[in-house]
């Protein structure tokens, strides 16, 4: 592949700024603060009679998934807004216009409204909020995987039927019924689609009991490129540019335009299952698995890929981590949730960790994948970490990390004991994300 530029960092965002500054004079509430917590059956919010207030600015709201419905927060503050049942063991996936989260839920992904958003206006933004709602409103199929929005448009894979539905994420209201265009492929499989601007989608092909084909098709559903040695193939993450990578069991598959790079690990079996990219880097995070015969793996290894040089750069850490350990920070820089209790800032490009915030207690991934375990998620410059251990959830200032500060800015008890989180920035619409699972 051909080297450029690396790109340079983008500055940080007015609503992150606006939201750390909160956070800087709520401080002094002190470690522990206990939500103010709405009723644990909370009558359901008619989504279409709900009122509208302005806000000061963007206004995150975190959604913590439980044994039985969604947690919705207010990001700043940690007081609880809404305590929502759902059905069976759910997941929460991003849905791209920062306002709306998608919910896992039996055979569908369903729209979760957490109630806040920004529109502009001239020269800068009016930001609102109103009550979150679980909405009727869901995008159907059998066995949903993974939801993957890029270049402004989502893409639904249902490993069931492999069927790939895409819908426009602006869009997105919980009175509407989102509408979608379908494609089926060959065979179902644990499968991944990532849509881009021109009509093009990156895809997997394959069957449940084997898969190992990343291809190109363009927007009439003409395949461009194909690549058939990308054994185990699994999940996604797009770095600067647009670049996107798909993992294997022997390395990572680089998507550069129209033009597919597998890059081989230096070993016979390194899985790269899953990733995490950021805008603001040429460089992908990954797991880094070696063990083919493990049932459970508890890798101490990361991948850092170099999706210009097409490198893979393994990083050793002093402790293990889980496959919901992996994020970015604001500048791309690597963060890593250890089992040892500590999230640690990694430097991208030269895999030095250059920060270590003590979060948690020592904690152990579990032999079920669903079973509650730590979680990191990030909007702008905090991250917020859960721990069902002490039904906590934990806010990170990532400006404080490198300064040796107090980073933990607050930490919040919960009603519910967490499993997934994710976050809804409350900003202006920039469609775009990933999803680690």
């Amino acid at each position: 592949m051909t080297t450029t530029q690396k790109s340079t960092r983008a500055a940080r965002s007015l609503a992150s700024l606006t939201a750390v500054s909160t956070l800087a004079l709520l401080a002094g509430c002190g470690q522990g603060s206990a939500p103010e917590s709405a009723p644990s059956s909370a009558p359901a919010v008619d989504p279409s009679d709900r009122e509208t207030h302005e806000a000061a600015g963007a206004n995150p709201r975190v959604a913590v998934t439980y044994d039985g419905g969604i947690l919705v927060l207010d990001g700043v503050t940690g007081k609880q807004l809404a305590d929502l049942p759902a059905e069976g063991f759910t997941r929460l996936n991003q849905a791209g216009d920062a306002r709306h989260l998608f919910l896992t839920e039996g055979d569908s992904f369903r729209l979760l409204d957490t109630g806040t958003w920004s529109e502009p206006h001239g020269d800068h933004n009016h930001s609102y909020t109103t009550d979150p709602v679980l909405s009727d409103q869901r995008v159907e199929g059998s066995h949903p995987g993974h939801l993957v929005v890029h270049d402004g448009i989502a893409a639904a894979f249902f490993d069931g039927d492999g069927v790939v539905k895409t819908f426009d994420p602006s869009a997105l209201d919980a009175t509407t019924a989102i509408e979608t265009e379908d494609q089926t492929l060959p065979d179902p499989h644990h499968g991944v689609a990532v849509p881009r601007e021109d009509g093009s989608v990156v895809l997997t092909e394959g069957t449940e009991e084997s898969r190992s084909t990343v291809l190109v098709q363009d927007a009439d559903g003409e395949e461009i490129a194909r690549m058939d040695e990308c054994p185990g193939v699994h999940g996604e993450a797009v770095a600067a540019d647009g670049v996107i990578t798909v993992g294997c069991e022997n390395g990572i598959v680089i998507v550069d335009g129209d033009e597919i790079t597998h890059v081989e690990a230096d070993q016979e079996f390194a899985r790269i299952g899953n990733q995490a990219g950021s805008p603001e880097s040429p460089v992908v995070l990954g797991d880094f698995k070696t063990d083919p015969e493990a049932e459970l793996e508890r890798p101490t290894q990361i991948s850092l890929t170099d999706t210009e040089s097409g490198e893979i750069e393994v990083v050793d850490l002093p402790s293990s981590y889980a496959f919901r350990s992996l994020a970015r920070g604001p500048q791309g820089e690597a963060l890593v949730l250890g089992t040892d209790g500590t999230l640690r800032v990694i430097d991208e490009e030269t895999g030095e960790t250059t920060a270590e915030v003590p979060v948690t207690e020592e904690w152990e991934e579990p032999a079920e994948w669903q079973t509650p375990m730590p979680n990191i998620t990030v909007s702008g410059e905090l991250a917020y970490v859960t721990d069902p251990e002490t039904q906590t959830m934990h806010i990170v200032d990532l400006t404080k990390a490198e300064d040796g500060a107090e980073a933990v800015v607050d930490s919040v008890e919960l009603s519910q004991v967490p499993n997934e989180v994710a976050v809804a920035s409350g900003a202006v619409s920039e469609a775009g994300g990933t999803d680690p699972s």
